[in-house]
């Protein structure tokens, strides 16, 4: 077993060409569920997170006994299947515009390479923190922060954890 303790991380991950995928509730709950079960299995601890329409924003701590890069993929290939099945229920043509032409694929939903940042001071995971909450007041989505349901700043504001498996950042 692998006992690496990694920095909490900024991680960005966004919709193949910015198409507003999550733009419905059933989509960003997807998310929710996936980032539900990481941290059941004490993948990650789950500091912050925004899921907009066509990217979402974390602040994450991947958990000793994985890898950065295991959780990650696992968290973008599993939400991608979950996407998949879904719009072959509901949306085929939808599903069309994410068709491509891929030897080990047939759709792809993420644009490759995410952002993953570590963030080594608590002066600059506190400023992710703030701008995660931030994106949907910035997008025209909300009057308060508080008030956007796919994030974490009604927590924070609060204390109510809604999801089920934010941790405050103090602890």
């Amino acid at each position: 077993m692998q006992l690496t303790q990694y920095y909490p991380q900024f991680f960005t991950a966004t919709i193949l060409e910015w198409k507003p995928l999550l733009k419905d509730d059933k989509y960003k709950d997807i998310i929710i569920e996936s980032l539900r079960f990481l941290v059941k299995e004490k993948r990650v601890i789950v500091y912050a997170f925004v899921i907009m329409s066509n990217h979402l924003h974390l602040v994450w701590q991947i958990q000793a006994g994985h890898t950065r890069e295991n959780v990650q993929r696992d968290f973008l290939k599993f939400t991608g299947q979950m996407l998949k099945y879904e719009l072959q229920k509901n949306n085929t043509a939808l599903l069309q515009s994410f068709s491509v032409l891929a030897k080990d694929r047939q759709y792809r939903f993420w644009e490759r390479h995410a952002l993953s940042i570590d963030l080594f001071s608590v002066a600059v995971l506190l400023q992710k923190i703030a701008y995660i909450h931030q994106n949907p007041l910035k997008a025209g989505l909300c009057s308060l922060v508080e008030l956007y349901k796919y994030s974490s700043a009604g927590f924070y504001e609060t204390g109510k954890d809604d999801f089920g498996f934010i941790e405050h950042i103090k602890g």
